[in-house]
């Protein structure tokens, strides 16, 4: 008996030492509360920031996992999950704050999956883009009927048609020529956007993203961009327009990998709809204008998708584990897929980083960019491809890169400046691209590169 009573009182101390991941519907205070509670359970890695106030003054809180929390380590790709756009869906805004217990819990457990996640990676997760919204749909409860109240800001904007139109620039530099990535905002863009998508986009400018989705509810199945139709055409339209961005293999790689680790989604048949793996090209769907999806791809470095995730957009709370027992495992694995294609430093020839280089790929007509200091992340299928690093006073330089089904390839690039930038009297010989460097898979940890860290501070 005194075995089994010290075998009991072990375990008891385990469940009293991890949080249970918790199944309720949050109000904006309880889920201020669940975000601090995960943060004082897991204080080295984790850290809470605000990116703004929604328009009743509501702080947009942000909670972020990393080894090093507000430092951007070089070469380790930044992810982020936005929930609760529409306030009255609110399934994403319970789905990041379970998925934030369970990172800490298993964290602490030492699982060595989430542990590699954490380490390897820089997760941000806000639970909640209109907090406003969500109080007025929770006010009227889940089983009223007026369910769209709180769709919207309290402005009665919907949010995910409030971002600058970047499309219609795209297809016009794609017919006519012109830049096709990081599309510049309109002058007066912040006169033009809420209090919430302002801080959203400010958000996208101080981080280089790789990677997103954002959580959303009325139906089930993993949306791509183009959200965007090249001729737009409202929901009640019969005729669809299919409108691939030039990443569109990529794309529905990523809403797939979602779509087939979710519980139900691959399905198809869902809501009374039909979506072939689960998965949709927005605008074949129904084309929406001003989105935050085709905003994500066209300004920055980051490709997103959207996730719709219930067919009710208010579940009843005695839902919500079922809901994270079908959705756990897609959103570990969604943020896994940051892991691939390339990865490099652009620098000098005096190994000095090179900021807004530009990556492109042959046969992709979509280019990113290197972020501060110099490293840039550029996802990709398994493949060949030729490779170009380009920046202003330099010289090009081109590589053939291998990428494999795991993790990402490290390709760097030194580029030299142009001989009219060294001796301007003297004319630069014509043609040809840079020298080749080689590349190669990732085999060594971080710190066993050629390539120095920087003195970790504040982000």
């Amino acid at each position: 008996m005194s075995d089994l009573l010290s075998v009991f009182l072990h375990l008891l101390l385990l469940f009293k030492l991890v949080a249970p991941v918790t199944f309720r519907h949050h109000r904006y205070d309880d889920l201020v509360r669940t975000l601090y509670k995960v943060h004082n359970q897991c204080p080295h890695i984790t850290r809470i920031y605000t990116i703004g106030r929604s328009v009743k003054g509501r702080l947009l809180y942000v909670l972020e996992f990393s080894d090093y929390p507000g430092t951007h380590e070089l070469l380790e790709p930044e992810v982020k999950y936005v929930g609760n756009m529409h306030g009255d869906e609110v399934l994403g805004r319970e789905l990041l704050l379970q998925l934030s217990e369970f990172l800490c819990e298993e964290f602490r457990n030492r699982n060595q999956r989430i542990m590699q996640l954490i380490q390897g990676t820089r997760i941000h997760i806000l639970p909640s883009m209109n907090p406003d919204g969500y109080e007025m749909a929770a006010a009227q409860g889940p089983n009223t009927s007026g369910y769209l109240i709180g769709r919207n800001n309290a402005n009665g904007v919907d949010l995910n048609r409030n971002f600058p139109d970047l499309n219609t620039y795209f297809y016009y530099n794609e017919k006519y020529g012109g830049p096709n990535h990081h599309l510049p905002l309109p002058d007066n863009w912040k006169n033009q956007v809420e209090p919430e998508t302002r801080a959203v986009i400010r958000w996208m400018h101080s981080i280089n993203f790789v990677l997103s989705a954002n959580l959303h509810g009325g139906a089930v199945v993993a949306n791509y961009p183009y959200d965007k139709s090249l001729r737009h055409r409202l929901r009640s339209s019969h005729r669809t327009t299919t409108t691939p961005t030039p990443d569109d293999k990529l794309f529905r790689k990523l809403a797939k990998v979602y779509s087939y680790a979710h519980g139900w989604m691959h399905q198809g048949w869902n809501c009374g709809d039909y979506f072939p793996d689960g998965i949709t090209n927005g605008a074949s769907w129904y084309s929406l204008s001003k989105g935050m999806q085709d905003f994500n791809y066209l300004h920055t470095n980051c490709f997103d998708i959207t996730l719709e995730l219930s067919c009710n957009k208010f579940p009843p709370q005695e839902e919500l584990e079922r809901e994270w027992l079908g959705n756990r495992e897609a959103l570990i694995q969604f943020l896994e897929q940051v892991h691939q294609g390339i990865k490099g430093m652009v620098l000098d020839d005096n190994n000095n980083n090179l900021t807004g280089a530009v990556i492109s790929v042959t046969g992709i007509n979509h280019d990113v960019t290197t972020g501060e200091r110099g490293d840039y992340f550029r996802l990709l299928l398994p493949g060949t491809y030729t490779v170009t690093a380009t920046a202003p006073g330099f010289n090009p330089e081109t590589v053939v890169a291998i990428v494999g089904p795991a993790e990402p390839t490290l390709v760097h690039f030194h580029l030299k400046r142009s001989i009219t930038e060294v001796n301007p009297g003297r004319r630069a010989p014509s043609g040809g691209q840079g020298g080749r460097v080689k590349a190669q898979p990732r085999t060594q940890r971080k710190k066993d590169m050629a390539v120095k860290q920087p003195h970790r501070g504040p982000a």
